[in-house]
Protein backbone atom coordinates (compact mmCIF):
# COMPACT_ATOMS: atom_id res chain seq x y z
CA UNK A 1 0.00 0.00 0.00
CA UNK A 2 1.61 3.54 -0.74
CA UNK A 3 0.95 6.85 0.82
CA UNK A 4 -1.88 7.79 -1.50
CA UNK A 5 -4.59 4.64 -0.59
CA UNK A 6 -3.94 6.19 3.42
CA UNK A 7 -7.21 7.34 5.18
CA UNK A 8 -5.79 10.33 5.65
CA UNK A 9 -5.01 11.34 1.67
CA UNK A 10 -8.46 9.20 0.34
CA UNK A 11 -10.44 11.04 3.21
CA UNK A 12 -8.72 14.75 2.81
CA UNK A 13 -9.04 14.42 -0.79
CA UNK A 14 -13.12 13.50 -0.40
CA UNK A 15 -13.40 16.55 2.20
CA UNK A 16 -11.95 18.95 -0.13
CA UNK A 17 -13.06 17.91 -3.82
CA UNK A 18 -15.75 15.25 -3.30
CA UNK A 19 -17.88 17.01 -1.25
CA UNK A 20 -17.29 20.76 -3.51
CA UNK A 21 -18.39 19.20 -6.30
CA UNK A 22 -21.02 16.93 -4.70
CA UNK A 23 -19.53 13.33 -6.16
CA UNK A 24 -21.04 9.79 -5.27
CA UNK A 25 -19.15 7.54 -3.89
CA UNK A 26 -19.57 4.17 -4.66
CA UNK A 27 -16.78 2.15 -3.24
CA UNK A 28 -14.78 3.08 -0.25
CA UNK A 29 -11.54 3.55 0.81
CA UNK A 30 -9.81 2.14 3.67
CA UNK A 31 -8.30 -1.42 3.26
CA UNK A 32 -5.40 -0.32 1.49
CA UNK A 33 -7.15 0.33 -1.79
CA UNK A 34 -8.43 4.00 -3.82
CA UNK A 35 -11.86 4.62 -3.25
CA UNK A 36 -14.11 4.89 -6.55
CA UNK A 37 -16.87 7.40 -7.63
CA UNK A 38 -18.94 8.27 -9.89
CA UNK A 39 -19.48 12.18 -11.38
CA UNK A 40 -21.73 13.85 -13.86
CA UNK A 41 -20.79 17.11 -16.03
CA UNK A 42 -20.30 18.38 -19.38
CA UNK A 43 -17.83 18.95 -21.54
CA UNK A 44 -17.28 22.09 -22.91
CA UNK A 45 -20.66 22.85 -21.48
CA UNK A 46 -22.36 20.27 -24.05
CA UNK A 47 -21.31 16.43 -24.69
CA UNK A 48 -23.01 14.51 -21.13
CA UNK A 49 -20.39 12.72 -19.28
CA UNK A 50 -21.06 10.31 -16.96
CA UNK A 51 -17.91 9.08 -15.64
CA UNK A 52 -16.25 6.38 -13.30
CA UNK A 53 -12.97 7.55 -11.17
CA UNK A 54 -10.74 6.60 -8.41
CA UNK A 55 -10.65 8.82 -5.37
CA UNK A 56 -7.84 11.32 -5.63
CA UNK A 57 -8.30 11.37 -9.13
CA UNK A 58 -9.97 13.56 -11.88
CA UNK A 59 -9.21 13.43 -16.15
CA UNK A 60 -11.12 16.62 -17.07
CA UNK A 61 -13.95 17.96 -14.49
CA UNK A 62 -11.94 18.77 -11.55
CA UNK A 63 -8.27 20.18 -11.33
CA UNK A 64 -6.74 18.48 -7.69
CA UNK A 65 -3.21 17.45 -6.66
CA UNK A 66 -2.33 13.92 -8.37
CA UNK A 67 -2.86 10.79 -7.01
CA UNK A 68 -0.55 8.26 -8.04
CA UNK A 69 0.14 4.07 -7.49
CA UNK A 70 -3.72 3.70 -7.74
CA UNK A 71 -5.47 0.63 -6.92
CA UNK A 72 -9.01 -1.07 -6.42
CA UNK A 73 -8.11 -4.27 -5.10
CA UNK A 74 -7.90 -4.92 -1.10
CA UNK A 75 -4.18 -6.55 -0.29
CA UNK A 76 -5.05 -10.06 -0.11
CA UNK A 77 -7.79 -10.60 -2.96
CA UNK A 78 -6.87 -12.87 -5.59
CA UNK A 79 -6.61 -11.92 -9.25
CA UNK A 80 -10.13 -13.30 -9.96
CA UNK A 81 -11.66 -11.83 -6.98
CA UNK A 82 -10.89 -8.56 -8.21
CA UNK A 83 -12.41 -9.29 -11.49
CA UNK A 84 -15.15 -9.98 -9.81
CA UNK A 85 -15.76 -7.33 -7.76
CA UNK A 86 -15.05 -4.92 -9.91
CA UNK A 87 -17.13 -6.18 -13.25
CA UNK A 88 -19.91 -6.66 -10.82
CA UNK A 89 -19.83 -2.95 -9.42
CA UNK A 90 -19.19 -1.74 -12.90
CA UNK A 91 -22.52 -3.23 -14.79
CA UNK A 92 -24.61 -2.37 -11.85
CA UNK A 93 -23.32 1.17 -12.41
CA UNK A 94 -24.64 4.07 -14.80
CA UNK A 95 -21.79 5.39 -16.39
CA UNK A 96 -20.74 6.27 -20.19
CA UNK A 97 -16.28 6.74 -19.61
CA UNK A 98 -14.41 5.04 -16.62
CA UNK A 99 -11.36 6.55 -16.20
CA UNK A 100 -8.54 4.63 -13.91
CA UNK A 101 -5.64 7.01 -13.56
CA UNK A 102 -1.97 6.06 -12.82
CA UNK A 103 -2.35 2.28 -12.21
CA UNK A 104 1.16 0.27 -12.34
CA UNK A 105 1.58 -0.91 -15.45
CA UNK A 106 2.92 -4.77 -13.87
CA UNK A 107 0.36 -5.19 -11.71
CA UNK A 108 -2.36 -7.70 -12.34
CA UNK A 109 -4.86 -4.95 -11.87
CA UNK A 110 -3.83 -3.23 -14.97
CA UNK A 111 -4.34 -7.06 -16.77
CA UNK A 112 -7.99 -7.59 -15.19
CA UNK A 113 -9.28 -4.01 -16.07
CA UNK A 114 -8.44 -4.56 -20.25
CA UNK A 115 -9.88 -8.46 -19.41
CA UNK A 116 -12.94 -7.18 -18.17
CA UNK A 117 -13.16 -4.35 -20.66
CA UNK A 118 -12.83 -7.20 -23.60
CA UNK A 119 -15.36 -9.41 -22.51
CA UNK A 120 -18.26 -6.33 -22.02
CA UNK A 121 -16.76 -4.76 -25.21
CA UNK A 122 -15.92 -1.61 -23.92
CA UNK A 123 -13.54 0.40 -25.80
CA UNK A 124 -10.63 0.75 -24.37
CA UNK A 125 -8.24 4.08 -24.10
CA UNK A 126 -4.97 4.75 -23.45
CA UNK A 127 -4.80 8.29 -22.13
CA UNK A 128 -1.92 8.92 -20.13
CA UNK A 129 1.55 7.23 -19.29
CA UNK A 130 4.26 7.84 -17.47
CA UNK A 131 7.37 6.70 -15.01
CA UNK A 132 7.78 7.09 -11.43
CA UNK A 133 11.23 7.33 -9.97
CA UNK A 134 12.98 6.20 -6.98
CA UNK A 135 16.04 5.74 -5.34
CA UNK A 136 16.82 2.46 -3.41
CA UNK A 137 18.46 3.79 0.30
CA UNK A 138 18.95 0.34 1.58
CA UNK A 139 23.06 0.84 1.10
CA UNK A 140 25.68 3.07 1.13
CA UNK A 141 25.10 6.84 0.18
CA UNK A 142 28.66 7.31 -1.07
CA UNK A 143 28.49 4.05 -3.15
CA UNK A 144 25.41 5.78 -4.75
CA UNK A 145 27.29 8.93 -5.35
CA UNK A 146 29.55 6.66 -7.37
CA UNK A 147 26.62 5.59 -9.60
CA UNK A 148 25.57 8.92 -10.36
CA UNK A 149 27.11 10.54 -13.46
CA UNK A 150 29.77 13.43 -12.95
CA UNK A 151 27.87 16.64 -13.26
CA UNK A 152 24.95 15.21 -11.49
CA UNK A 153 27.01 14.53 -8.68
CA UNK A 154 28.49 17.93 -8.75
CA UNK A 155 24.78 19.66 -8.76
CA UNK A 156 23.56 16.92 -5.95
CA UNK A 157 26.36 16.48 -3.53
CA UNK A 158 29.60 18.25 -4.19
CA UNK A 159 28.53 21.92 -4.65
CA UNK A 160 27.53 21.91 -0.83
CA UNK A 161 31.18 23.68 -0.40
CA UNK A 162 29.63 26.62 -2.76
CA UNK A 163 26.86 26.76 -0.50
CA UNK A 164 28.51 26.82 2.41
CA UNK A 165 30.74 29.59 1.73
CA UNK A 166 27.28 32.06 1.37
CA UNK A 167 26.64 31.96 4.75
CA UNK A 168 25.11 29.42 8.01
CA UNK A 169 23.53 26.51 6.43
CA UNK A 170 20.41 24.85 8.60
CA UNK A 171 18.26 22.40 7.95
CA UNK A 172 14.76 22.73 9.58
CA UNK A 173 11.62 20.21 9.92
CA UNK A 174 8.91 22.85 10.25
CA UNK A 175 6.48 19.92 11.09
CA UNK A 176 8.30 19.02 14.30
CA UNK A 177 6.85 21.52 16.09
CA UNK A 178 3.17 20.70 15.22
CA UNK A 179 2.85 24.05 13.37
CA UNK A 180 0.41 24.99 11.12
CA UNK A 181 1.45 23.35 7.78
CA UNK A 182 -1.03 25.60 5.82
CA UNK A 183 2.15 28.51 6.35
CA UNK A 184 4.78 25.94 5.18
CA UNK A 185 2.27 25.73 1.99
CA UNK A 186 2.43 29.23 1.49
CA UNK A 187 6.21 29.32 1.52
CA UNK A 188 5.97 26.42 -0.99
CA UNK A 189 3.74 28.77 -3.28
CA UNK A 190 5.91 31.69 -2.86
CA UNK A 191 8.76 30.09 -4.75
CA UNK A 192 6.53 28.73 -7.31
CA UNK A 193 5.15 32.15 -7.53
CA UNK A 194 8.69 33.62 -8.15
CA UNK A 195 9.65 30.64 -10.73
CA UNK A 196 6.57 30.06 -12.20
CA UNK A 197 4.71 32.83 -12.33
CA UNK A 198 1.98 30.73 -10.32
CA UNK A 199 1.37 29.17 -6.86
CA UNK A 200 1.51 25.40 -7.37
CA UNK A 201 -1.42 25.15 -4.67
CA UNK A 202 -4.47 26.71 -4.98
CA UNK A 203 -7.28 27.88 -2.07
CA UNK A 204 -8.71 23.79 -2.36
CA UNK A 205 -5.04 22.14 -3.00
CA UNK A 206 -4.04 24.37 0.00
CA UNK A 207 -7.44 22.51 1.83
CA UNK A 208 -6.52 19.07 0.87
CA UNK A 209 -2.81 19.17 1.52
CA UNK A 210 -3.26 20.47 5.50
CA UNK A 211 -5.99 18.09 6.20
CA UNK A 212 -3.95 14.91 4.88
CA UNK A 213 -0.65 16.98 6.74
CA UNK A 214 -3.03 17.00 9.71
CA UNK A 215 -4.14 13.25 9.54
CA UNK A 216 -1.32 11.00 8.77
CA UNK A 217 0.31 10.65 11.61
CA UNK A 218 -2.67 9.09 13.12
CA UNK A 219 -1.82 6.22 10.10
CA UNK A 220 1.73 6.20 11.16
CA UNK A 221 3.29 8.31 8.38
CA UNK A 222 5.49 11.67 9.62
CA UNK A 223 5.59 14.54 7.53
CA UNK A 224 9.12 16.03 6.50
CA UNK A 225 8.68 19.34 5.93
CA UNK A 226 12.00 20.68 5.34
CA UNK A 227 13.18 24.38 4.87
CA UNK A 228 17.10 24.61 3.89
CA UNK A 229 17.93 28.05 5.29
CA UNK A 230 21.23 29.98 4.49
CA UNK A 231 22.00 32.93 7.36
CA UNK A 232 18.44 32.50 8.21
CA UNK A 233 16.90 32.61 5.61
CA UNK A 234 14.80 29.97 3.31
CA UNK A 235 16.47 29.41 0.00
CA UNK A 236 14.49 25.74 -0.57
CA UNK A 237 11.66 23.97 1.18
CA UNK A 238 10.76 20.20 0.19
CA UNK A 239 7.63 18.40 1.41
CA UNK A 240 8.44 15.22 2.38
CA UNK A 241 6.33 12.36 3.71
CA UNK A 242 7.70 8.82 5.85
CA UNK A 243 5.16 6.43 5.77
CA UNK A 244 6.02 2.70 5.90
CA UNK A 245 9.73 2.83 4.84
CA UNK A 246 8.89 5.25 1.96
CA UNK A 247 10.19 9.18 1.85
CA UNK A 248 7.72 10.30 -0.45
CA UNK A 249 8.93 13.99 -2.22
CA UNK A 250 5.76 15.49 -2.83
CA UNK A 251 6.61 18.96 -4.04
CA UNK A 252 9.53 21.51 -3.57
CA UNK A 253 10.75 24.62 -4.34
CA UNK A 254 13.28 26.86 -3.88
CA UNK A 255 15.17 30.65 -4.83
CA UNK A 256 16.49 30.27 -8.31
CA UNK A 257 19.79 32.27 -9.07
CA UNK A 258 21.37 32.18 -5.71
CA UNK A 259 24.19 31.11 -6.97
CA UNK A 260 25.48 30.75 -10.69
CA UNK A 261 27.09 27.75 -9.62
CA UNK A 262 24.12 26.17 -7.86
CA UNK A 263 21.01 24.32 -8.36
CA UNK A 264 19.84 24.72 -4.67
CA UNK A 265 16.76 23.07 -5.28
CA UNK A 266 19.03 19.64 -6.36
CA UNK A 267 21.36 20.40 -3.59
CA UNK A 268 18.12 20.32 -0.99
CA UNK A 269 17.02 16.83 -2.53
CA UNK A 270 20.50 15.41 -2.21
CA UNK A 271 20.57 16.20 1.99
CA UNK A 272 16.78 14.60 1.90
CA UNK A 273 18.50 11.36 -0.18
CA UNK A 274 21.06 11.34 1.94
CA UNK A 275 19.38 11.22 5.65
CA UNK A 276 17.08 8.70 3.68
CA UNK A 277 20.30 6.53 3.46
CA UNK A 278 21.21 7.11 7.10
CA UNK A 279 18.06 6.11 8.32
CA UNK A 280 17.57 2.16 8.62
CA UNK A 281 13.78 2.47 8.64
CA UNK A 282 13.78 3.97 5.50
CA UNK A 283 14.74 1.91 1.92
CA UNK A 284 13.67 4.24 -0.58
CA UNK A 285 13.24 7.48 -1.66
CA UNK A 286 10.41 8.35 -4.39
CA UNK A 287 10.31 11.21 -6.68
CA UNK A 288 7.02 9.93 -8.02
CA UNK A 289 5.93 10.95 -11.96
CA UNK A 290 6.92 13.96 -13.56
CA UNK A 291 9.82 16.33 -14.16
CA UNK A 292 11.52 19.05 -13.54
CA UNK A 293 11.33 22.72 -15.68
CA UNK A 294 14.33 22.20 -17.66
CA UNK A 295 15.06 18.23 -18.00
CA UNK A 296 14.33 15.29 -16.51
CA UNK A 297 16.39 15.22 -13.30
CA UNK A 298 14.51 12.55 -11.62
CA UNK A 299 15.41 10.18 -13.93
CA UNK A 300 19.32 11.25 -13.62
CA UNK A 301 19.12 10.56 -9.59
CA UNK A 302 16.95 7.53 -9.56
CA UNK A 303 18.42 3.70 -8.94
CA UNK A 304 15.01 2.67 -9.96
CA UNK A 305 11.74 3.39 -12.06
CA UNK A 306 8.09 1.76 -12.53
CA UNK A 307 5.72 2.79 -15.35
CA UNK A 308 2.36 4.36 -14.89
CA UNK A 309 -0.49 4.18 -17.11
CA UNK A 310 -3.98 5.33 -17.33
CA UNK A 311 -6.84 3.85 -18.72
CA UNK A 312 -9.98 4.97 -20.06
CA UNK A 313 -13.09 2.24 -20.41
CA UNK A 314 -15.62 3.72 -22.87
CA UNK A 315 -19.01 2.45 -22.38
CA UNK A 316 -21.52 4.40 -24.78
CA UNK A 317 -21.55 3.76 -28.75
CA UNK A 318 -21.42 7.28 -29.60
CA UNK A 319 -18.67 7.94 -27.34
CA UNK A 320 -16.78 5.08 -28.92
CA UNK A 321 -17.37 6.86 -32.15
CA UNK A 322 -16.36 10.12 -31.26
CA UNK A 323 -12.80 8.74 -29.57
CA UNK A 324 -12.01 6.23 -32.70
CA UNK A 325 -12.28 9.10 -35.01
CA UNK A 326 -10.45 11.41 -32.82
CA UNK A 327 -7.65 8.84 -32.31
CA UNK A 328 -7.21 8.26 -35.24
CA UNK A 329 -6.90 12.09 -36.37
CA UNK A 330 -4.39 11.95 -33.62
CA UNK A 331 -2.44 9.72 -35.43
CA UNK A 332 -2.30 10.87 -38.49
CA UNK A 333 -1.36 14.09 -36.97
CA UNK A 334 1.50 12.37 -35.90
CA UNK A 335 2.49 10.82 -38.46
CA UNK A 336 2.76 13.75 -40.62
Amino acid sequence: MSLFQTKAWQSAWWDTWGVEHNLNLIRPWGQGNSGIYRTTYRIKGRLPICSVEFVGCSYRHIKGTRTEYNRFSVPGETPEQVELSLEQLLSETTWSEAVFDDLLVNSYEFSVLKKIARNNRWMVRTVNSDSAWSVKTDGNFQEYLKQLGANTRLRLYNRRKVLETMGDINHENYAEKNRDPAKFLEKLNDFHQLRWGKPVYGRFAKKFNTLFINRISAEGGKPELMILKCSGKPVSVLYNVRYQGRVYNLQSGFEEGLHPKLSVGTLHLGYAIENAFQDEQVSSFDMLAGSGKNENYKARLATNSCALISLMLVRRTHLKVIYAVKDRWNQIRMER
